[in-house]
């Protein structure tokens, strides 16, 4: 390869934001990719936008793509958000997936049908035709809902698919490479490790059910993650939540 690529999936979060900053200190040019998918906090859009132009990436582009359609999940359905979900059960349901345990059930309602995949499908195709070899994925198996999508062993199978999938694998003149660089760590260390890169946090939405302003709830799972990061890390969150 001339120019050192990497695809970097960015929802405007934490995690993504982070892995951005990561790509960027190991000199990759960074192409963010990220996804209006029908989510109800489509406003992560925005700040998905602010992150890119704040690493300077080569391209932002945002996919279409309306997983309404099929629903199945509150980010992408009538259905509630839940709120208040702890890290105790979020621990309980990653344990139930890595013992192949049959109480899935627990894996919350927030879960998007198959998104991961997608995603990363669309970052393949994406990375083929700008010929590059790496993509990037804020992927984390520790601090996390219990998706399914976000494990090393999917992602491990991902990587070994897209190298059968394109045309630059078959013919051997590439090989895909899927960086989680944030797989196993905490979020309080995520955060540690992205203020060490420079990272804004300010910049940054996780919330699954903010205002009309953009606002994070402080309520459900993903704001509950955040916020405990940020206390074990012993660094504010810049964020102001409307209850905490």
């Amino acid at each position: 390869m001339h120019d050192k690529k990497a695809i970097v999936l960015s929802s405007g979060g934490i995690d993504s934001t982070t892995a951005m900053a990561i790509a960027g200190a190991e000199g990759y040019k960074i192409y963010s990719l990220s996804f209006n998918y029908g989510q109800r906090h489509s406003f992560e859009l925005k700040k998905a936008s602010e992150v890119a132009k704040f690493f300077n990436a080569k391209e932002h582009l945002i996919f279409d793509i309306d997983l309404r359609k099929i629903g199945g999940s509150a980010l992408t359905s009538d259905i509630d958000v839940p709120i208040r979900v702890s890290s105790q059960q979020s621990a309980v349901s990653s344990q139930n997936i890595k013992t192949k345990d049959s109480r899935l059930s627990t894996i919350p309602i927030t879960y998007v049908p198959a998104r991961n995949t997608i995603f990363l499908s669309l970052a393949l195709a994406w990375a083929e035709v700008l010929e590059a070899e790496d993509i990037f994925i804020g992927a984390n198996a520790i601090d996390y809902s219990g998706y399914p999508d976000c494990r090393p062993e999917y992602i491990d199978a991902f990587e070994k698919m897209a190298n059968l999938a394109t045309k630059a694998g078959v013919e051997g003149k590439s090989r895909i490479k899927i960086h989680t660089p944030l797989i196993n760590l905490t979020k309080g260390e995520i955060i540690k490790k992205g203020i060490s890169l420079g990272v804004d946090y300010s910049l940054t939405s996780s919330c699954y059910s903010p205002d009309k302003g953009g606002n994070p709830c402080g309520l459900c799972d993903s704001c509950q993650f955040r916020l405990k990061g940020f206390k074990d890390a012993g660094i504010k969150d810049p964020l102001t939540y409307k209850q905490s």
